[in-house]
């Protein structure tokens, strides 16, 4: 009887612990990463937060070689990193698809020098794949949007292999909530959303829930 007793705990046990591994398995797989760089870090983190299915954006460098790189080094050119944001997604609810086309109409991609007011590698847009098949479709969205017409000149966006991400400072993440005022007043200065709708028209900031 001690003995069945052993063995039915035992195979109990073995049940739980698959239940716990395919639950874990379950929930990496309702969770991707995308990583765009579109400018300055605050505006991407607050177009992308607009977007069904986002759970979470992390502004932050990659691109380069310097490591554990700072905003000031950043900016002033020489790390070959750019300001990008590193956005977790259910992809269930939402494609990585559908997040490209978001980042194309919130950018202008035909500005190989930086995003509107602010210039410089640091400030220029980016796709980083995190997989062979984001890479793909990011090379397919790239080329069916260059023959589309829409844009009048060529779209100077590279496509690169993700490397390593660096989480940006604190005061960084969530700027946009943290400092509204400031925020407002920079991203109209800057002319970011005028220029979108001068490129976009009504395709201008597409999916994007704004805040």
């Amino acid at each position: 009887m001690a003995r069945t007793t052993k063995l039915t705990v035992a195979a109990l046990l073995a049940v739980f612990t698959s239940i716990a591994a395919f639950a874990a398995n379950s929930a990496s797989q309702s969770e991707a990463v995308a990583i765009f760089a579109g400018g300055c870090f605050w505006c991407v983190e607050s177009d992308f937060d607009g977007v069904p299915g986002v759970l979470k954006t992390t502004s932050g460098y990659t691109g380069g070689k310097l490591k554990d790189p700072t905003y000031r080094a950043v900016t002033q050119g020489g790390t070959g990193h750019r300001e990008a944001v590193e956005i977790v997604y259910d992809p269930k609810i939402v494609s990585y698809e559908t997040l490209l086309e978001v980042f194309w109409r919130s950018v202008d991609p035909t500005d190989g020098g930086g995003q509107f007011c602010d210039r410089g590698v640091s400030y220029e847009t980016a796709i980083f794949a995190t997989s062979p098949e984001q890479r793909q479709l990011a090379e397919a969205s790239k080329a069916a949007l260059q023959a589309s017409g829409i844009l009048k000149k060529p779209i100077a966006t590279p496509i690169e292999d993700a490397g390593t991400f660096y989480r940006a400072e604190t005061y960084h993440q969530g700027y946009y909530k943290e400092n509204p005022l400031r925020y407002k007043f920079y991203r109209f200065s800057c002319g970011r959303d005028a220029r979108v709708e001068e490129l976009w028209g009504d395709q201008a900031h597409k999916g994007i829930a704004k805040h």
